[in-house]
């Protein structure tokens, strides 16, 4: 049995109807208030709890031996839904999910980070991956730190603020720092792989098959679409001060900053070789790109 904690999102949903097309087992935590028809209805047996909740948490271990974790709650905080903060639910509440784990006696722990955290801002989610990956790490518990670069589908797409369809891209810093955009169909098919997998490792750090900046996808769109891009560029020292005035005020907000700057001076030194020995055709940035173009009217 497999414990699926943030089935409902669109990184753990994939998760879940790769492992449910393998045959496996899986149990999806599903909030309250949170339609879980679609889940049941692919063979998924949902219990109800929440992060912030550690009976539920207790609840939902039981007889579990593999937990995937890619719950986040940094897109309903983006999008402006009442709830936790992310210290309360990304780190007290999937720290609280460990200790379940750990008293359940589950066997694999296998929870989703990202690239190049150690060269992390302090921001409130790069703070709960931190905290987590280190109470990981101090656990009995077999665990995979599963680290992805940044997802092709929310960093070069309108919900990072790099919208083609109305030829408005904002970038934060210099955009010149080379990043190994990942599909996020492609790390879906790795979280699974390692959840399945006799003897996977203890951390997991890829990307796609192209190394990228910025400005070479902008450049890439400009080139499909036959049309300039505007550009609006936030310097490094903007965003740092953003970052520190809207930590406590707005978590989501500041970590969406973090994750622009971060990607700015962190260039990638992974590869997509943990997709490919896995079997899996890591999709290329560019054929994200013109997929997204392709597209418009």
């Amino acid at each position: 049995m497999l414990l699926i904690v943030g089935g409902t999102g669109d990184l753990g949903g994939r998760v879940v109807r790769r492992l449910i097309g393998q045959g496996a087992e899986v149990r999806c935590l599903v909030r309250p208030q949170t339609d879980a028809e679609e889940l049941a209805r692919i063979g998924v047996k949902v219990v109800r709890g929440d992060l912030t909740d550690p009976a539920s948490l207790a609840a939902a271990c039981a007889g579990v031996e593999t937990v995937v974790a890619t719950a986040t709650v940094i897109g309903r905080r983006l999008a402006g839904v009442p709830g936790p903060s992310i210290r309360a639910a990304d780190e007290a509440g999937m720290a609280d999910l460990v200790s379940a784990a750990e008293v359940a006696d589950v066997r694999r722990f296998v929870y989703v980070s990202f690239a190049g955290l150690d060269g992390a801002f302090g921001t409130p989610m790069e703070n709960a991956k931190l905290a987590i990956e280190k109470r990981l790490s101090e656990s009995p518990l077999r665990s995979v730190r599963v680290r992805p670069d940044a997802f092709q589908d929310i960093h070069l797409g309108p919900m990072g603020r790099f919208d083609v369809r109305a030829g408005k891209v904002a970038v934060i810093g210099k955009g010149d720092t080379r990043r190994r955009w990942v599909s996020t169909d492609d790390v879906a098919a790795l979280v699974a792989a390692v959840a399945l997998e006799p003897d996977p490792p203890a951390v997991v750090t890829f990307g796609g098959p192209e190394a990228i900046s910025k400005n070479e996808a902008i450049a890439i769109a400009e080139s499909l679409t036959a049309h300039k891009i505007k550009t609006q560029r936030m310097p490094r020292p903007v965003a740092r001060l953003a970052i520190r005035l809207l930590s406590r005020r707005n978590d989501a907000l500041a970590s969406a900053f973090g994750a622009g700057l971060h990607q700015d001076l962190n260039a990638a030194d992974w590869d997509d070789e943990p997709l490919r020995q896995r079997g899996i055709t890591p999709r290329s940035t560019t054929e994200f790109l013109r997929e997204q173009v392709s597209r418009l009217p």
